[in-house]
């Protein structure tokens, strides 16, 4: 598919995340006003909150953009997607006959704060990519037992805490938790020192299940995607993953890029998963290609310093697409709700400097990173900044997400009460 050239000159650009083909939807506000729902293109966000008030947009009998969260538009199903997706290419394509009714209601992506586009209702993370399962697993026990021996047979994950997503540009604060120091024969309590990032995609559920669904109806009911960075505490996380699994180590914070990009964009972008070495059970397989190729990159940038680029890799390394992770979830009889978020879980590739973490990239802190600027990393350092980008390559447009920024702060003073 070639660009769709919009009247917003800025979304003709071939360096833009945000085209005419793209259309995220996001909340964003200005100065001292409330948050309200925005749609990127180019370098303006098109306010349809404001379209609705005027009765330009309307999607339902009632408001659903009158919040300053996509819950309400994703309630409506796919056909009101769908909708909206034709509605917004007629006011911004090039030659619109309402480009006079619109512009108004254009504002600068420059000075304008981001906000959570949505409410997470659950949020679930998987344990899905092979290369960074390979890379862990080896690590820990040995190359020939890398895999726990259920992993190619089924999508592992954990429920995690709805309440520690945030979005981009928000401060992450290190984790205070139980270590094992090294030689210790017990516990202390202090400051994750092995803190880490973790590069997913997140699946945006748009549509509620009751009951098992299979892959392709999972597929129907993602509304969109996210850049997702899952951090880690690796030192928590090895004190106390045995026998259940992640729980404080994960539970600081997860960040999502602030724009959702819609299933729709992604469409021309399908790709298949890896050929299975093992066949899969007859509820996960899929009918097509399910994964997306989204190039994504890892930036790290000390404080005050310059950023390097230390991963690049792409999401069709995933062995387990979002739609099968889904359809899975349902196979108990578990619930889905509008609003859950599915992370991929981390996306590695086949060579040092395509890894998905830090863990790997410095193979559990054996092989220092050198960044551009000379400093050395193993792991996280106070005032770091990590930065996620991914985009789709489109014939002289991209499908971008928006930057998946944080930055880490120091721990909290350690109250009397708890040394």
């Amino acid at each position: 598919m070639p660009l769709m050239r919009s009247w917003v000159q800025s979304a003709n650009s071939p360096d833009t995340d945000f085209p005419l083909n793209n259309l995220p939807c996001g909340v964003f506000s200005r100065k001292d006003e409330d948050p309200r729902c925005g749609v990127a293109i180019g370098d303006m966000i098109l306010d349809v909150s404001a379209l609705e008030e005027v009765g330009l947009l309307r999607l339902a009998d009632e408001p659903v953009l009158d919040v300053p969260f996509w819950n309400e538009v994703m309630e409506l199903g796919p056909d009101a997607w769908a909708r909206l997706r034709i509605l917004l290419l007629g006011f911004l394509t090039e030659g619109s006959d309402v480009k006079s009714q619109v512009e108004p209601y254009l504002v600068p992506q420059a000075g304008s704060r981001m906000h959570m586009p949505f409410l997470v209702s659950e949020y679930t993370d998987f344990y899905a990519g092979k290369h960074h399962a390979f890379n862990v697993g080896s690590m820990f026990r040995d190359p020939d037992n890398a895999l726990p021996a259920n992993w190619l047979h089924i999508p592992i994950g954990y429920n995690g805490r709805a309440s520690s997503v945030v979005v981009s540009g928000t401060d992450v604060r290190r984790p205070l938790g139980q270590l094992k120091p090294p030689g210790s024969e017990g516990p202390v309590f202090g400051a994750s020192q092995r803190f880490d990032f973790e590069l997913e995609m997140g699946a945006v559920v748009g549509k509620a299940s009751e009951g098992m669904v299979s892959v392709p109806e999972a597929d129907t009911m993602i509304f969109g995607y996210v850049l997702l960075n899952d951090w880690s505490a690796r030192d928590i996380q090895a004190w106390e993953y045995v026998p259940l699994g992640p729980f404080q180590a994960k539970a600081t914070a997860t960040t999502i890029s602030p724009w959702i990009v819609m299933k729709a964009a992604l469409e021309p972008f399908r790709t298949p998963t890896p050929a299975r070495e093992v066949p899969l059970l007859p509820y996960l397989r899929e009918p097509g290609p399910m994964l997306y190729d989204i190039a994504l990159e890892v930036a790290l940038a000390p404080e005050g310093k310059a950023e390097t680029v230390i991963s690049r890799t792409s999401y069709a390394e995933m062995y387990y697409s979002a739609a099968q992770q889904l359809a899975h979830h349902t196979s108990s009889g578990c619930a889905m709700n509008v609003g859950d978020l599915l992370g991929s879980g981390t996306i590695s590739g086949p060579v040092r400097d395509s890894r998905g973490s830090l863990l790997e990239l410095s193979w559990g802190g054996k092989e220092p990173l050198t960044l551009a600027t000379g400093d050395e990393r193993s792991f996280i350092a106070d005032g770091d900044t990590i930065v996620l980008r991914g985009h789709c390559q489109g014939d002289g447009y991209r499908i971008g997400f928006g930057e998946c920024r944080g930055k880490v702060v120091a721990a909290a003073t350690l109250p009397d009460w708890a040394r």
